[in-house]
């Protein structure tokens, strides 16, 4: 059987050896497979199941000519085909189930979803890590070191770095939901003006962080959500709406608004309070055909003693917080009914 040669380094750390190499896509959709935790037999069980829309998502980054800088690590463990080592090169057959992944299965199950889509792809060179017959708990060891100590970074930078990175690598909703957070953080007369932290900024106890901020927004901006449901495409509309929605609220706030209690100026209420846009204010201005402050006013049935602070939710974790605040603002709102028309069928 033909042997693939490549060159390699070897790397000796406290516990362990490894090889570093480089691999055509082919040939590393091809030797490698995921073992499933609690599915699976045998050692290196460590993975979880493949996420569909995530696999989609990696071979458009691939089509599109996305960067693999980061090592896709294996876990070598075939005897009838073991690695070949000579002249600082490793030889072996393409042959399946070589090597199982310990990290990168999304990745790789990509690249071969890519692969499918645009034969060419299979060329590209793919950093490898190459581990040699490690046990079940060597595996779960490096996962757990991967994915655990060595954190990824933080959301808020990530999102802060849609702004200046690639088209082919951001997600557009989430560009378009920072534009709307910046608008919301920069502009004077708004309800968050400077409560928006941005990665650099110094830590301070309130503010909604720049990736809570995004990722409340986002639903209601991205391919069929909730704005372009109701055929609203216009960034400045966008803007516009969710400013004068929590502008409304503020105004009812009076100058409760401005302390330190005030829910709204921590993510599990600026979260609940865009979920309430989203779910409940959106479609009900819709259907009057304004989204005009003062008819958000008029359905946002506050008083001083149904204001929500952030005593109300201390303690709470963030998910129930969020609905929390989300539900009281339900038992507020009082939409202004019409009288139903005639139906014929």
């Amino acid at each position: 059987m033909e042997l693939k040669s490549f060159s390699y380094l070897e790397v000796t750390q406290i516990n362990r050896k490894l090889i570093l190499t480089k691999l055509p896509a082919g040939i590393l959709v091809n030797i490698s497979y995921a073992s499933v935790r609690g599915k699976d037999d045998g050692p290196g069980a460590v993975q979880r199941l493949l996420n569909p829309k995530r696999i989609e998502s990696i071979k458009d980054f691939t089509l599109e000519g996305g960067d693999y800088p980061g090592a896709i690590i294996l876990n070598w463990v075939s005897v009838q085909n073991s690695l070949q080592k000579q002249d600082k090169k490793i030889s072996f057959a393409n042959v399946s189930r070589s090597a199982q992944i310990i990290d990168g299965q999304h990745r790789v199950a990509g690249l071969k979803s890519a692969i499918n889509e645009l034969k060419d792809i299979a060329k590209l060179e793919i950093p490898v890590a190459i581990y040699e017959n490690l046990t079940t708990k060597e595996c779960a060891d490096i996962f757990l070191a991967i994915n655990t100590e060595q954190k990824t970074v933080p959301p808020s930078l990530v999102f802060d770095l849609y702004g200046i990175a690639s088209e082919s690598v951001i997600d557009p909703a989430a560009v378009r939901a920072r534009d709307i957070a910046i608008y919301l953080n920069e502009t004077e007369d708004s309800p968050f003006h400077d409560q928006i932290k941005f990665p650099g900024a110094a830590k301070r106890k309130g503010g909604i962080a720049l990736s809570t901020a995004i990722t409340s927004i986002k639903p209601l901006v991205e391919e069929k959500g909730r704005f372009e449901q109701i055929s609203i495409f216009e960034l400045e509309i966008q803007k516009r709406i969710i400013m004068n929605f929590m502008i409304a609220i503020r105004e009812k706030y009076e100058k409760n608004w401005d302390r330190k209690e005030n829910v709204f100026l921590y993510a599990s209420g600026f979260a609940g309070a865009m979920e309430f846009l989203h779910l409940k204010v959106i479609p009900y201005c819709s259907s009057k055909s304004s989204f005009k402050i003062e008819t958000i006013q008029d359905v946002l049935n506050f008083t001083s003693d149904n204001l929500i602070f952030q005593s109300e939710v201390s303690g709470m974790a963030g998910t129930s917080a969020q609905k929390y605040v989300y539900e009281k603002l339900v038992n507020i709102f009082n939409p202004i009914t019409e009288p139903t028309k005639r139906i014929e069928i």
